[in-house]
């Protein structure tokens, strides 16, 4: 069978996986989450060895360790998978909820109810455990999900498919409900996102390339999952301490995921002693740091910073770092250069924090606190499809709530309209 006829089959098997799993019971669906988190860990053993033949041929081909953390499988890691499974089954069911109830003057009574999309089609890159939270949240919300993820994890996915379709089959649920395209051809990816009428929601996640790449060749609806080009502004208020902390963490708790601190702004009145500190640290413990020339006139041993550094979302041990005249300065850098992903400002100063909480355009904006916080799990989620960039549905994590759409239903007793 032809590439593109096979995946239209895929397509199509999809499309009626979902419509069973639009009349599936809460009770049902939370019965199966629980079969595919148990035979998740049943089956780890054949998913670690899939893991380590991607990870070997990963550093063969000269990826990085900070990427490679992405792709790499653990116990623990799977035992996590599991565990935010089980996570989705005790949350709340969206499907089915009234948002709002109206009745009209000539007695018709209007409800809002939320509803699944169908058929959502997943295209990422690198991460297994994006398999198994698709996979988790699509259920749940009643969708079936096509997979397609990177060809640097193809047999981590395949096997972790794998155990997701016999939790599926033990609960009496078709298979095709999770199903993932194994072909590494671009033209995979092409027929899918052409496959109005099929595929009812694309959500990309991953590098800028693979992003626009979906979102400008698309005819079926995307979700934009944008890059994480993350900031931190030190504001002159600043409690320095505070500000290591958060810094350090952003960048160094896990640099390679997309709510990783990649620029830090600091207002010039900020004194110079902590800078040299602050950055002494960071590259005592692996940090590359690139700077701007107020910043290499403190510390001699940093880089230069050049204007693609301020555009790059790094995803390694790489910092970008900047002094600006005051707020102002830091709000135009971000509205330049950043990827409407998560901004931070450390401060004492309430008015200068409500300002930039207001002016800053991002999903996640936050005061004293770190950029690795825009996580499904760390909102309370349970688990994420992805980070929403966009303004339109959803923004920020993307949970239950976000993988379902609404339909009105009208209740009458013979109205007609005149």
């Amino acid at each position: 069978m032809r590439l593109q006829e096979q995946v239209r089959q895929q397509a199509v098997d999809g499309k009626s996986a979902a419509k069973y799993l639009q009349l599936a019971s809460t009770e049902q669906k939370n019965r199966t989450l629980a079969a595919m988190a148990q035979q998740i860990v049943r089956q780890s053993d054949q998913i670690l060895s899939a893991n380590h033949t991607d990870v070997q041929a990963a550093r063969d081909n000269g990826m990085g360790e900070a990427k490679i953390d992405r792709l790499l499988l653990t116990a623990g890691r799977i035992q996590e998978m599991a565990d935010g499974l089980l996570a989705l089954r005790d949350m709340s069911d969206p499907i089915g909820e009234i948002t709002e109830r109206f009745v009209r003057p000539n007695g018709l009574l209007l409800e809002k109810r939320r509803v699944p999309f169908g058929l959502v089609a997943m295209i990422y890159e690198s991460r297994p455990n994006v398999t198994v939270d698709a996979a988790g949240i699509c259920l749940k919300t009643g969708n079936s999900v096509l997979l397609r993820g990177g060809k640097e994890a193809l047999h981590s996915n395949t096997a972790l498919v794998s155990a997701l379709q016999a939790g599926l089959s033990e609960c009496g649920f078709p298979t095709n409900c999770i199903q993932i395209v194994t072909s590494t051809q671009r033209e995979a990816i092409d027929e899918i996102i052409r496959m109005q009428g099929l595929v009812d929601l694309v959500i990309p996640r991953g590098g800028a390339s693979l992003i626009q790449r979906i979102v400008q060749g698309s005819l079926v609806p995307v979700v934009e999952t944008g890059i994480g080009n993350c900031h931190v502004y030190v504001d002159c208020a600043a409690d320095l301490q505070m500000a290591s902390q958060i810094i350090e963490n952003g960048k160094l708790q896990r640099p390679s995921v997309c709510n990783a601190t990649e620029t830090v702004l600091i207002h010039q009145d900020v004194s110079e002693s902590w800078i040299l500190e602050l950055v002494t640290t960071l590259q005592q413990k692996g940090v590359e740091v690139r700077g701007c020339d107020r910043i290499r006139q403190i510390v001699t041993t940093v880089g230069e910073a050049t204007e693609e550094d301020w555009n790059t979302e790094y995803n390694d041990l790489i910092l970008a770092i900047k002094v600006v005249e005051d707020l102002q300065g830091a709000l135009a850098h971000i509205d330049r250069y950043g990827t409407k992903h998560s901004e931070t400002i450390v401060t004492e100063d309430a008015q200068a924090a409500e300002q930039f909480l207001l002016a800053v355009d991002a999903a996640a904006v936050y005061h004293n606190a770190s950029t690795r916080f825009t996580d499904g799990s760390q909102f309370g989620f349970g688990a994420e499809i992805g980070i929403s960039t966009q303004k339109m549905h959803a923004r920020g994590p993307m949970g239950l709530k976000e993988m379902t759409t609404y339909k009105y239903i009208g209740r009458g007793s013979g109205q007609t309209r005149n």
